[in-house]
């Protein structure tokens, strides 16, 4: 479809997730949406082939062609906290171990991209092997961010998240979960009080935010970054696919084997990698429970429970 061929169409999963965020600004931000792509589309002369289903869920995710017919992707972005950065991130690494920016227009949320594989994410191969594959590419994304980088840090990024757990003793209380929400806030405070180390993380590094691409097997897409230490970025990939730890004879056994083989795989202390594991997936099933999602904060939370 070409720019002047009409509208495109939102995807139900981004329509859902959006509003069960926003509410009715992510309404109001949905129903201007297409005529936004419309506009960009023509601004950067592409042609729009086809609407990517089920797509993302803070985003729109168009595979379109350039000018000179080369392929690309046109992400139209909800513009938030945690992705209000993504361009500066990607700029950053420029294309070593993540998706190449072609352009950007940072406030309206669109940036072209390089066209990656989207039908091939890491979680197609076997854990084992999605694992070893991730954990290399972590450690290419993993550096210094510069002296006057614009990302936040980890630590502001943990105390909100910490006074929005303390905030809603009802939802903890839902799931009779305030031992771990209590346990996961005075854990991140020790951490934050201990950290030494300063790399511009992914900061949503996991299994479904790798793709397959041309130039390399692997590449990192959708950036949520942040400047702290490596074990809150690991943190996340530790939780990855945790319906297969919850599946095993062992648990609890599991999920011990997991967090050993990721910490000595990157070289990040065991322990300051459970700590924020336990941070990590508490607040996300709090936060899962929040937007009506309970078998996914269960799911979170029995997770943190294991740690």
């Amino acid at each position: 479809m070409s720019p002047a061929a009409g509208k495109c169409t939102v995807p139900d999963r981004l329509r859902e997730s959006v509003l069960a965020r926003q509410g009715e600004a992510g309404a109001r931000w949905l129903a201007a949406l297409p005529d936004r792509v419309a506009r960009q589309l023509e601004h950067w002369d592409l042609t729009l082939d086809r609407v990517a289903e089920p797509g993302g869920r803070l985003s729109l995710i168009g595979y379109v062609r350039r000018a000179d017919n080369s392929p690309a992707v046109l992400k139209a972005g909800l513009v938030t906290a945690e992705t209000a950065q993504e361009p500066a991130a990607l700029t950053h690494w420029a294309g070593r171990g993540a998706v190449l920016l072609l352009d950007a227009d940072p406030p309206e949320g669109f940036l072209l991209l390089e066209r990656l594989h989207g039908e091939i994410p890491l979680r197609s191969l076997v854990e084992a092997k999605a694992m070893l594959e991730a954990c290399g590419l972590l450690q290419r994304l993993w550096s210094a961010p510069g002296p006057d980088h614009p990302f936040d840090s980890v630590a502001e990024q943990v105390a909100v998240r910490s006074n929005w757990l303390i905030e809603h003793p009802a939802l903890a209380e839902e799931l009779d979960a305030r031992p771990l929400v209590e346990a996961a806030v005075r854990t991140a405070a020790e951490l934050l009080a201990s950290a030494e180390e300063s790399f511009l993380l992914h900061g949503d590094f996991h299994h479904g935010n790798v793709m397959a691409a041309d130039r390399a097997p692997w590449l990192a897409i959708d950036p949520q970054p942040l400047v702290g230490e490596r074990a809150f970025d690991l943190a996340w990939l530790a939780q990855d696919r945790k319906e297969t730890l919850a599946a095993a004879p062992s648990p609890e056994g599991a999920v011990r084997r997991r967090l050993h083989q990721l910490a000595e795989a990157v070289e990040v202390d065991l322990e300051r990698l459970r700590g924020w594991a336990l941070f990590r997936s508490v607040a996300a099933g709090l936060a899962a429970l929040a937007a009506g999602d309970r078998a996914g904060a269960e799911l979170y939370l029995e997770f943190a429970g294991r740690l």
